[in-house]
């Protein structure tokens, strides 16, 4: 077969696709009436109109676009698929994919990355509303803009997305005649809450599911990448891999502001990714997962590089540990969980938390290891993470992976499940030795020999890994995993450790100016915030300047003293002066504004000084008011960050 054809055989028992009636429309046009908005069918179906009322969201199936005329004028686009619908104060917001491109397959099923959405407001009724309300409208449609530029989505007209191959065979044929979202599984579903008025509506043609994560895929021949005669014997075969990240919604966020696991077990960032591999009618795939350390801790950004950790109801870790890992067992089988933080600091108090959960859970089921992986590795010996793979070697041989024959039998069953608590560095690792044993099992591989022997074979591989940790990094932080070019080369570079630094610097960013307000789009748009009438309208005491500093609980009482020196000092020399100046910092740019002028004013004073003691001491209070402040934003720093506003969180 040529290069880049798919062998269908071994999908067809995997994924097959819905009836007709559950079928999904692949191609729709978009017409925007003043008043509605009516979704058109365009792949030959024939199938009914979706008509939107843009007064108030409602919904109904109509059999044809109604005729325009000179006060109907609509505008005309292609779309490719309806994800959902918000419901806020008082208007719905429909939101659509209006860009997308094929990425390759699944299965044999094509899929496709969303690289753009458009909200379209339903909010005709919110003429009639009250001011206030207006205004807290205006708010919430403000986060479905930043919604919008929500990257890694994917879709597929044919095939459910959200279950691994293994689950997907096992899927009986009642469950493979449902709809996709009827299959799908809730956890990965991103646009689960969306959906829902389209349910209810049974619009089963037009719900398109989504999950959040990456699709990559990477096809090598191993014709022109060896010359050992047993490969040259089967230089026409074709390795065909597939990775898949798929992203949990239950505790899905930002880098700082999701962090540990909630009181149900749900853990921060949880990601399952998935390697699959066709090759000579074989598919076979290897599942991990990882997410953050399975108890309660939080690390709330407070303008420090590195805010400290802190761990929340400690009485609690191990009960829910134990919940968190019973859901894995029952989802996944065996469960072996690798810590890879280090001993030392906050992140030692954090994974002796962990360990010690681990105490009561540890089994035949559930197996903890810890590896210090700053200890070990440091930032440039990564080949020491063989050692890991040692102490796991017997476990992933005897439960590693999924293996169907050309006739789609299953010769092999996954049994277990990595939970790692970082690093696609240790993943990269762990899926290349699958990749191996998965090679060997096939015949395709000997009994020694290694990817790193095929050099286009080899950097592609690396490539498609190093891609992964990128993506996924990008989605919870903002920018590329950080010792990316390991993974990506197989050694440290100058370039990566400047990239890795300009990254840091963008994380810092990010993490106490932006990422609050990111995550409120995320609770919003996932239905972790649900908007309400009696609780959004409800009044809110708004106090601002030194009054708004003071009642907050995190501030001391010793620098609103200073404070109120300050406030004495800057308005005796804005009367000398007649300069006018913010007296109060409402925020980190004003501060630091603050903290700046005051030292020009200190420097300015001191060579203007010369006899004249009055200058002398204004240099003086200049200085003492630009540490003041700076104090004051040291101690205080999280009231200058970005900080959710929908679940707040601890002060």
């Amino acid at each position: 077969k040529k290069l880049g054809e798919i062998d269908q055989s071994s999908c067809v028992v995997l994924a097959m696709e819905a009836p007709l009636k559950h079928r999904l429309h692949s191609g729709l046009r978009l017409w925007e009436f003043p008043d509605q908005y009516v979704i058109e069918p365009t792949d030959g179906s024939a199938a009914p109109c979706l008509d939107i009322s843009r007064l108030d969201g409602s919904m109904k199936l109509i059999d044809q676009v109604a005729e325009c005329n000179s006060l109907r004028v609509p505008k005309i686009r292609s779309i490719f698929g309806v994800v959902g619908m918000l419901k806020l104060l008082a208007g719905s917001y429909l939101v659509v994919v209006t860009e997308s491109e094929s990425v390759g397959s699944f299965l044999g099923h094509p899929i496709f990355r969303i690289n753009s959405l458009k909200v379209l407001p339903c909010d005709h009724s919110l003429k009639n509303s009250p001011e206030e309300q207006k205004k807290v409208e205006t708010d919430f449609s403000r986060l479905l803009s930043v919604a919008e530029r929500t990257n890694g989505l994917y879709f597929s007209y044919e095939i459910n997305l959200t279950l691994s191959a293994q689950r997907l065979h096992d899927l009986g044929d009642e469950s493979k005649s449902l709809p996709l979202w009827r299959q799908a599984e809730p956890r990965f579903l991103w646009n689960n809450y969306m959906l829902e008025v389209l349910i209810d509506n049974k619009l089963d043609q037009f719900l398109l599911p989504l999950i959040q994560g990456n699709i990559l895929y990477s096809i090598s021949s191993f014709s022109s990448i060896s010359v050992l005669c047993r490969i040259i014997t089967i230089g026409r075969d074709i390795v065909d891999i597939t990775l898949i990240a798929r992203r949990c919604t239950r505790r899905n966020g930002t880098r700082m502001w999701r962090r540990g696991a909630d009181p149900d077990g749900y853990v921060a960032n949880f990601v399952e990714s998935e390697q699959i591999v066709h090759m000579n009618g074989y598919t076979s795939s290897f599942v991990q997962i990882r997410g953050s350390m399975p108890f309660m801790w939080d690390q709330i950004v407070d303008l420090t590089y590195k805010p400290k950790f802190e761990i929340v109801q400690p009485e609690e870790a191990a009960r829910i540990a134990e919940r968190h890992f019973l859901d894995l067992r029952k989802k996944y089988g065996s469960v072996l969980a690798v810590d890879l933080v280090n001993k030392q600091g906050g992140e030692g108090r954090l994974s002796e938390r962990f360990a010690g959960a681990m105490q009561h859970i540890n089994g035949d089921d559930v197996r903890y290891l810890h590896f210090d992986f700053h200890h070990i590795c440091g930032h440039i010996h990564f080949e020491r993470l063989a050692i890991l793979y040692e102490q796991m070697e017997d476990f992933l041989d005897k439960n590693g992976y999924f293996l169907l024959n050309e006739k789609g039998e299953k010769m092999k069953e996954h049994l277990l499940s990595l939970f790692l608590s970082q690093r696609y560095t240790m993943q990269s690792m762990i899926g290349r030795k699958m990749l191996e044993l998965q090679l060997r099992r096939i015949g395709v591989f000997g009994a020694e020999e290694a990817i790193s022997s095929h050099l286009n074979f080899d950097e592609r591989y690396k490539i498609l890994w190093a891609n992964h940790g990128d993506d996924i990094s990008i989605q919870y932080s903002g920018t590329p995993a950080l010792k990316g070019d390991f993974v990506r080369y197989g050694r440290r570079t100058v370039q990566g450790v400047l990239n890795d630094g300009w990254n840091a610097l963008a994380r810092y960013y990010l993490n106490n100016f932006a990422d609050g307000t990111k995550q409120d789009a995320i609770d919003l748009v996932q239905g972790h915030y649900i908007v309400a009438v009696n609780r959004d309208m409800a009044p809110v005491p708004r106090k601002g300047g030194l009054e708004a500093v003071a009642v907050s609980k995190i501030i001391s009482l010793r620098y609103l003293r200073i404070f109120n020196y300050m406030y004495i000092y800057i308005y005796i020399y804005t009367l000398w002066s007649n300069i006018k100046i913010p007296l109060i910092p409402q925020n980190f740019p004003v501060a630091l504004a603050v903290v700046l002028i005051s030292l020009w004013f200190a420097t300015m004073s001191v060579k203007r000084a010369g006899s004249d003691y009055r200058h002398l001491f204004l240099s003086l209070v200049w200085a003492g008011i630009s540490v003041a402040v700076a104090a004051f934003m040291r101690a205080n720093g999280r009231i200058f960050c970005n900080r959710p506003r929908l679940h707040k969180p601890r002060p």
